[in-house]
């Protein structure tokens, strides 16, 4: 028997049943730990603006979405960052009210799809328990409860799966970490919510798989821990991992070649990231993470159950930017220390909540590729890409030659201008050259365009394109002229603007209007 003071609700209940309270009540454990998880659930509104591609100098039109969130420790409230990303406007509200406060973002991880936000009301808290995070790994079979606000209706949610899989698995672009896979029923709108069992957050709704029954993922309680450790200082730094290019010693031709044992697993290096003296090279076996050693298929067995990545132990392990690992070349075992990073190197990167910078010249739209980008385009835009010979999808993954170099591509049309009369539509071209100068980067083909003193500038782009010619002394004017006609308030981004004529004023860099 649990001996408790009722909650004013449930004398009031208990009265209405005819049932007279008293200080001594029996009151079942799991009543009461399911009322707790509720307070701690909440729904999040987000008002979002993502970036607008063909039109880089504003945002997209506003979106209106929902997902949910809980309540931790020290008045934050975790969810996923696709629930939170480009929001202009965020709001939270609690289980059973219909009132909305406002909220803002305290931290996030595009890679892992974490976030931490706040409410602006300290008074929001008070009557919201911060649940804990669990400290154990969950078996598989054992049963979760899925607490969550999913389209469909406007009460909590709340479905019970068990856990069918655990594995170490890429995330956005270059996230890498646990996953856990559920059967429990998960929709739109449970994005944030956590998954509870014996009070403690096991996990955190992050996905499902379309065109699948009841499958859904967890971000496991181990996963949301690192990213909290990582943010107490403020600042997201990230986990270290290998970028190398690995494939498993499975094949008997292979093993031979390689000088591996029978009893000897590993991964083989396929491409070191890096060529100068970098401690991996081609044909390497990484056979052991630290004193773990790796399986055929590259695994390290965890818990004595679990099978995942070798990549899983490298955060884990490394220390002041190296892990350590052995390695087997020309048939000798080495010991190496070799450089991890939270980061790789794109030569196309990914946006993770920013927007495109922006350069207007003449009628010419000049931006820079991201990740973002590429996943729009795929398809028909891709099709079209890969007939036009563009070298844009083929540099998905590859990394700066030099520091400081990114590709610049033109806008998917020209502005209606009569200095562009005769020109295809250049679809996001990648430039090549401005008057036979190579261009490293956004600024420096701004650059480029400022200090010109040649009566024409031609601009050449890779792949099938057009050249295009125009006279220097009409683009200023064309400028002016696209600016008015298209309604553009600036003719770069920020930080361009300050390039070409060092003008220091606030940035104009998105406009705020949903106009067309």
């Amino acid at each position: 028997m649990l001996r408790a003071v009722l909650p004013a609700r449930y004398r009031i209940l208990l009265l209405v049943l005819g049932i007279a309270p008293c200080a001594a009540v029996l009151v079942p454990r799991t009543a009461i730990a399911q009322v707790n998880v509720r307070d701690a659930v909440v729904k999040i509104h987000a008002t979002q603006r993502a970036p607008d591609f063909v039109r880089p100098w504003t945002k997209s039109r506003s979106q209106e979405s929902t997902g949910s969130g809980v309540v931790i420790a020290n008045n934050r409230i975790l969810t996923n960052s696709h629930v939170v990303q480009y929001a202009t406007r965020l709001y939270v509200q609690a289980n059973q009210s219909s009132q909305r406060k406002s909220a803002k973002v305290l931290a996030v991880s595009p890679e892992m799809d974490l976030a931490i936000i706040t409410v602006d009301d300290d008074n929001f808290f008070q009557d919201r328990p911060a649940l804990e995070l669990s400290t154990d790994l969950p078996s598989l079979k054992n049963a979760v409860n899925v607490y969550g606000f999913p389209i469909g209706g406007e009460q909590m949610s709340i479905t019970e799966g068990i856990i069918s899989r655990i594995e170490a698995t890429s995330f956005y672009l270059e996230g890498f970490g646990l996953r856990i896979q559920v059967d429990a029923a998960l929709n739109p709108g449970n994005s944030g919510g956590p998954a509870v069992s014996d009070d403690k957050i096991v996990g955190l709704v992050f996905s499902g798989v379309r065109d699948a029954e009841n499958i859904g993922y967890l971000i496991p309680a181990e996963e949301i821990a690192t990213f909290l450790a990582d943010v107490d200082d403020g600042h997201y730094d990230g986990k270290s991992r290998l970028f190398d290019r690995f494939q498993t010693v499975e094949n008997d031709a292979l093993r031979q070649k390689l000088g591996l044992q029978d009893v000897q697993g590993g991964m083989m290096v396929t491409a070191p990231f890096r060529n100068d003296d970098y401690p991996l090279k081609e044909y390497d076996v990484i056979t052991h993470v630290g004193d773990v050693p790796l399986d055929r298929k590259g695994n390290v067995r965890i818990n004595g159950e679990l099978q995942l990545s070798f990549q899983y132990l490298v955060p884990k392990l490394a220390q002041d930017g190296v892990v350590p690992l052995k390695i087997l070349r020309n048939g000798e075992s080495h010991d190496v220390n070799v450089p991890v990073s939270a980061e790789r190197e794109w030569l196309i990167p990914p946006l993770k909540g920013t927007y495109p910078p922006y350069f207007i010249y003449g009628p010419m739209l000049f931006t820079t590729p991201s990740q973002d980008l590429l996943a729009r385009l795929q398809g028909a835009g891709q099709t079209m890409l890969g007939a036009l010979e563009s070298p844009l999808f083929d540099s998905r993954a590859a990394k700066p030659e030099f520091p400081g170099q990114e590709l610049v591509i033109l806008g998917p049309r020209l502005f209606s201008h009569p200095t562009s009369e005769g020109y295809d539509n250049q679809f996001f071209a990648v430039v090549a050259t401005i008057n036979d100068v190579e261009i490293k980067n956004l600024a420096h083909l701004v650059e480029t365009l400022k200090n010109c003193q040649d009566d024409y500038v031609t601009i050449k782009l890779h792949g099938n394109y057009e050249t295009m010619i125009f006279r220097r002394n009409e683009m200023d004017m064309a400028t002016e002229e696209v600016l008015e006609d298209e309604g553009i308030r600036s003719a770069a981004s920020d930080e361009l603007r300050k390039v070409w004529s060092g003008d220091d004023a606030p940035s104009d860099d998105q406009e705020d209007d949903d106009s067309p």
